[in-house]
């Protein structure tokens, strides 16, 4: 029984999944009321499916970027939980669980949040030949150098592109494909799903270490390889 959590902005979302399967899964806006809706949802996820919480056998959390707040809330719970229960907890990028629920487009997927002081933390992924590929790393960078290094057809996802949407098309013209606000809601399932991949492979955290990484800091670098995706 894998449990999912991402309390990475505003929007946060729980899902429990077993052998691939989703049990329960909860999306709601909870504003910056981490702290005191988190644990109820997760009772009300475990009370609706009939599951114990020591059923639970690993957990994947959203590790940011994002909120101070909400990951702080998030990350300490996860962690709390798998050291409490003596099981796995798996970090996961919050722009990688963004973009992943796109993959199947096939086309590189632009991940955005806002990052404040008119930056935006991002990344680039894209699924080629059925393997899952970050081709940009997590950094900070503004809307305008984002756009300056696009050349290719590219999905843009996140709570942030409605905001930005109408500059976005004006600048990329049809390079930009939006993914529409209500398609684009970050589910927990697509996280759980992602962390079931490092499981798989041996790979898990430690929860003594696994820090949360926020939007501004050390923790997000500038890109290791210039912008530019190679699908044609």
């Amino acid at each position: 029984m894998q449990l999912a959590m991402d309390t990475s902005t505003d929007t946060a979302s729980l899902a429990l999944v077993h052998e691939g399967q989703i049990l329960a899964e909860m999306t709601w806006c909870c504003q910056q009321n981490h702290t005191t809706q988190l644990l109820p949802n997760l009772q009300h996820l475990l009370d609706q499916t009939g599951v114990s919480l020591q059923s639970v056998d690993s957990i994947t959390v959203a590790r940011g970027p994002g909120s101070y707040n909400g990951l702080r809330i998030g990350v300490s719970t996860a962690k709390g939980l798998a050291f409490n229960l003596g099981i796995p907890v798996v970090g996961i990028s919050t722009l990688e669980a963004e973009a992943y629920q796109h993959a199947a487009t096939g086309l590189p997927i632009c991940p955005i949040l806002n990052a404040g002081r008119d930056e935006i933390a991002t990344a680039l992924y894209q699924l080629k030949d059925g393997v899952w590929h970050q081709i940009a790393t997590e950094h900070l960078t503004t809307i305008d150098a984002l756009c300056a290094q696009i050349t290719n057809k590219t999905v843009f996802c996140g709570e942030y592109v409605s905001t930005i949407t109408e500059y976005l098309v004006g600048q990329l013209e049809e390079k930009a494909v939006i993914v529409p606000q209500f398609a684009g809601l970050r589910r927990a399932a697509f996280l759980a799903e992602l962390g079931l991949k490092r499981l798989k492979a041996g790979d898990h955290d430690d929860p003594t270490t696994l820090q949360p990484v926020y939007m501004r800091g050390p923790s997000i670098t500038k890109p290791k390889r210039p912008w530019q995706s190679d699908s044609g």
